[in-house]
């Protein structure tokens, strides 16, 4: 807020004077107020980032960045069990196009999808107040991914494909501790 203060003497010169003077005070505050609004207020910005590869397939925007809700399950039940209860996730691979941009380069045949992120052993590690316990991903036909390593080659087809796995916690030879956590995994696409 901006408060003008003026003291008008009895004079009438002096008061046309001075009501001149506070007419231009308030014009040229509301003046450039006016234009702060349009040059602060009235801007924005988008910035937009992307890239152009060539690839097979393209990743499902919702298979992308997902997040996985596991089942609170017992320190008991792992201790006995030696696991907790497997949640089923799926990336979704779209549009799939076997030919090449480059007609002097073979068409794509396969692909290996590599799981990434805190390495616990052959687990994939945990952050969060819970302790011995690791997560593990299975694929639809039983292997296991090692944090960092490609799983094996897949047959690669044209159109969409629905890939299929599994998490788990497993044990990690620690002790255990009863807790939340939290990971964040990782994974990447290779074709072949």
């Amino acid at each position: 807020m901006f408060i003008l203060k003026v003291m008008v003497s009895k004079g009438i010169n002096s008061v046309n004077k001075m009501e001149y003077i506070v007419a231009s005070c308030l014009l040229s505050t509301l003046f450039s107020v006016t234009a702060m609004a349009d040059t602060f207020l009235g801007r924005g910005r988008v910035v937009m980032e992307g890239s152009i590869i060539e690839t097979a397939c393209a990743i499902e925007m919702s298979s992308r960045e997902q997040v996985i809700e596991m089942i609170t399950v017992p320190a008991s039940q792992i201790a006995h069990d030696g696991q907790g209860i497997a949640k089923p996730f799926v990336i979704r691979l779209i549009n799939c196009t076997l030919p090449r941009f480059d007609p002097t380069m073979p068409d794509w045949q396969a692909f290996r999808v590599t799981f990434d992120g805190l390495k616990d052993g052959a687990l994939l590690g945990i952050e969060g107040e819970a302790q011995g316990v690791g997560l593990q991903i299975k694929d639809q036909s039983g292997n296991i991914a090692l944090p960092g390593v490609a799983m094996p080659l897949a047959e690669l087809s044209s159109g969409d494909k629905l890939l299929q796995y599994t998490v788990n916690l497993l044990p990690n030879h620690q002790i255990l501790r009863a807790g939340e956590y939290r990971s964040t995994v990782r994974f990447k696409m290779d074709y072949y």
